[in-house]
């Protein structure tokens, strides 16, 4: 585990509040909200999607009528969201937010958004429909570990950053692999970080049991406030389907599935639990793996001194003052 963080040298443009989900970002994000004149960017990739709300811990009305919120419910369902829209969006946000002189607080757990917004983005072909289509049919056939042992073989660098079961990026890596000719490795070494400086912690989470337990009560609370009722909502229009990026966000898929007959409530939500852990686990080990990234080891006063004065410098910088 990393050190607790440190101050940074230079004023940063925006502020990256990072961290396992279940970690109590959302809560120290409207925390800052009273101590400093900010603005809340999500770097989530389903709390884009309008009418997923239970699921995906979407803030609530309130919270967004007291404080400011982007990119949240800017697309339908149905539509396709990317890292590379991202980056635009987040990007724009952030120069706008910083114009009417607050700070831009980037809260959320993809951490493709937040490598977009550190790396930049690799020169990739978009996505194929017929390609991914597929993709799917052998992985159904052979199951996804097999797919990734094809994707070691072919581009190793990339499979050992792609878990075995993450469906989603092994196919975009086997998909680049078709379409281009080229490992997506090499691609992505050719991108370009944007002009944006962004200092980012990361909420250290408690021990690894209790994380779950807050993972599991968290999902039965959501089942508890309707999520079912959410999902057949989005089944119930019929222009939707699994394989879309919105319906593979953890829990909708799972329940997709209860919903589509394939399995029982209660071995949907265990899966949904599940998934959550893995996830959980995931952005843990992307996490530990970026030496520029500060951990904050609680919620403490003294512990997120850190990210006051990275707040208080980003304010300074565009004449803002500190709210108290």
């Amino acid at each position: 585990m990393k050190t607790p963080a440190k101050a940074i040298d230079e004023a940063p443009d925006a502020v990256g509040l990072m961290g396992p989900t279940c970690t109590g970002k959302t809560a120290l994000a409207l925390q800052l909200a009273r101590r400093f004149p900010l603005e809340i960017v999500s770097v989530d990739s389903a709390l884009v999607y309008r009418g997923m709300d239970i699921g995906t811990s979407k803030p609530s009305p309130a919270e967004r009528a007291a404080v400011p919120h982007h990119l949240i419910d800017v697309c339908d369902a149905s539509e396709p969201y990317s890292a590379g829209r991202f980056l635009c969006d987040a990007l724009r946000c952030i120069a706008e937010i910083r114009a009417r002189g607050r700070v831009p607080l980037l809260v959320g757990g993809t951490m493709l958004y937040y490598r977009a917004l550190t790396h930049g983005l690799a020169p990739l072909p978009a996505a194929d429909p017929q390609v991914r289509a597929a993709l799917d049919l052998v992985a159904q056939a052979t199951g996804w570990p097999a797919m990734h042992a094809e994707l070691a073989a072919r581009d190793p660098v990339a499979a050992s950053r792609i878990q075995p079961a993450d469906a989603q990026r092994i196919q975009r890596a086997l998909e680049v692999l078709q379409l281009t000719g080229e490992r997506l490795s090499d691609l992505q070494r050719q991108s370009e970080p944007p002009a944006v400086r962004l200092a980012r912690f990361a909420l250290m989470p408690v021990s690894r049991p209790e994380l779950y337990v807050r993972i599991n009560a968290r999902f039965d609370q959501m089942v508890a406030a309707g999520l079912v009722d959410e999902v057949r909502a989005l089944q119930a229009r019929g222009d939707l389907g699994p394989d879309l990026p919105s319906l593979r966000a953890v829990g909708y898929r799972q329940l997709w599935q209860y919903l589509a007959g394939e399995c029982s409530l209660e071995e949907a939500v265990a899966a949904a639990r599940q998934a959550t852990r893995n996830l959980a686990k995931r952005q843990l080990t992307w996490l530990r793996g970026d030496p520029a990234i500060a951990w904050v080891s609680s919620l403490a006063e003294r512990d997120l001194v850190p990210i006051y004065d990275a707040m208080s410098s980003a304010a300074e910088k565009i004449g803002a003052k500190p709210l108290c």
